[in-house]
């Protein structure tokens, strides 16, 4: 079964709106670990929206699961990631006017940028996930640039209309088998939610899912340590909750 990695993003989000100082995503990681939290995840964005420089440094410092940096594959960024060291760090592409992540790295085009920003994490024993489509060229490519992990973007399937589920959730199945065939971890996330999460969850070759936004909003009514454990019973006993429904 895929543990679970837990965005917060989105907290700090909540501080930004304001520019003060709570709520504090260093306080809120720990609470999330409390709640079964295996990983926490955040994206250290190039026009600083949310989680800012002094997050990831304290969040490097105090919590004790595992820190995966999500990032832009630029120069500025690498030098954070190889100064922070955190566990894992997940390329994701990044544009300035989106409101999340919109789609995977087109790894197939960037081969060679890709190639070093890997080579440099790798040396300093930092493994490196990249943040594709469900696409076979794609999976491909990621081997050819030396990943360790993918992490396959839910998005399509979490934004499916009912008729086109059953569509988008084989190709993260094909994509799953397929990029573990070839050596590659995999992992997965964005858009799920309690209510999507369990096909996914079934999905025996991911080893990981990242999750936030869904969290992050159940936390406001039962509080996120309760709000991490509720996706976790959902990750580990997804058999028992998929015929629930």
């Amino acid at each position: 079964m895929p543990t679970l990695g837990v965005n917060i993003d989105h907290i700090a989000n909540v501080r930004e709106a304001r520019k003060t100082i709570e709520p504090d995503p260093v306080q809120m990681a720990f609470l999330a670990e409390l709640g079964g939290a295996d990983s926490i995840t955040v994206h250290l964005r190039e026009d600083r929206r949310h989680i800012q420089d002094r997050d990831l440094r304290l969040l490097r410092e105090t919590i004790h699961t595992k820190l995966n940096l999500e990032m832009a594959s630029t120069a500025e960024m690498l030098e954070i990631a190889l100064k922070v060291k955190p566990d894992m760090v997940t390329l994701v592409p990044e544009k300035r006017n989106e409101v999340t992540t919109e789609g995977g790295l087109d790894i197939k085009n960037h081969k060679i940028q890709l190639k070093e920003i890997i080579k440099e994490l790798q040396l300093s024993q930092i493994p490196t996930s990249l943040f594709i489509d469900a696409e076979p060229e794609q999976i491909e490519a990621s081997v050819e640039v030396n990943a360790t992990y993918v992490e396959l973007h839910t998005g399509c399937y979490a934004l499916a209309q009912k008729e086109k589920i059953g569509l988008e959730l084989a190709k993260l199945k094909e994509a799953a088998a397929r990029a573990t065939n070839i050596g590659l971890h995999v992992n997965a996330g964005h858009g799920l939610t309690y209510q999507n999460v369990v096909p996914i969850a079934l999905i025996n070759q991911i080893d990981e899912l990242n999750i936030g936004h869904t969290i992050v909003a159940r936390s406001i009514a039962v509080g996120l340590i309760q709000a991490v454990k509720e996706m976790q019973e959902l990750i580990k006993n997804p058999i028992s909750n998929h015929f629930k429904k």
